[in-house]
């Protein structure tokens, strides 16, 4: 189904789509009616099938695009299919668990390139698009160890820091052009960002959390939908989502 071009729809981006938290946001997104362009770099059979299964299941119009959201280029190319757009998911993201002195400067690149760098290729591209209508909302998925740090994550956490930061200033810069921007802090989440440890460490993980469990990707997912539910009010916040852990 063809993306429609009207002011009277509810049109998202949502970057990395394909599995995880991206996923759920999409799906929780088709559910709202939403028109969405979803985009991931490395899966693109994936993506695809999920595009279809959306607009089948929910009679939506979704595109995926295969593009990497961290390369300018590559997000230009992908803004050049969207006309008109009322919410952008930063949602892309890479992880890296090392020590900061082992880590190589290519591998600290990456992480910022993708962490950081699409946050701020997609936003300057998206924010013309919604001054158009006085109106859009922008959230961003960022990490607790943005805020207080993961000994052996060191590039993540300052990337995600960065979000944190980034997401407190474009807030007040956008506040008077009535777009919102936020953040979610997730904490543990059950998504593939986490198979690289073992049983042992994420059930130490679940011993820390006062909730007793990992965090569903579902539950971004629903948060994001109470925030674009909330009042305009609500902006440059960075909401934590962690089962009481920090």
């Amino acid at each position: 189904m063809d993306i429609v071009s009207s002011t009277n729809h509810k049109s998202a981006l949502v970057t990395g789509a394909s599995r995880g938290i991206g996923l759920a946001i999409a799906e929780e997104l088709a559910k709202a009616g939403y028109q969405l362009y979803l985009t991931c770099h490395h899966s693109g059979d994936t993506l695809t099938a999920v595009s279809e299964r959306l607009s089948n299941t929910y009679q939506i119009p979704c595109k995926a695009i295969i593009a990497d959201m961290g390369n300018p280029e590559e997000v230009t190319r992908v803004f050049s299919q969207i006309r008109d757009l009322t919410l952008l998911v930063n949602n892309a993201g890479i992880s890296y668990i090392g020590l900061l002195h082992e880590m190589s400067v290519e591998d600290w690149r990456e992480v910022m390139r993708v962490n950081l760098d699409s946050m701020f290729y997609c936003c300057r591209l998206a924010i013309p698009l919604m001054l158009r209508h006085h109106a859009g909302k922008i959230i961003n998925i960022s990490s607790v160890w943005g805020r207080v740090g993961a000994s052996a994550e060191v590039a993540y956490s300052a990337s995600k820091g960065g979000v944190d930061a980034f997401t407190k200033a474009l807030a007040k810069e956008l506040a008077p052009s009535n777009i919102q921007v936020n953040a979610i802090a997730c904490g543990v989440i059950d998504t593939d960002m986490n198979r690289c440890f073992s049983e042992e460490d994420m059930a130490m993980l679940r011993e820390e959390i006062p909730a007793d469990r990992i965090g569903q990707p579902i539950e971004a997912a629903q948060l994001l939908l109470s925030i674009l539910n909330g009042p305009d009010y609500l902006t440059g916040q960075v909401i934590t989502l962690d089962g009481g852990w920090t």
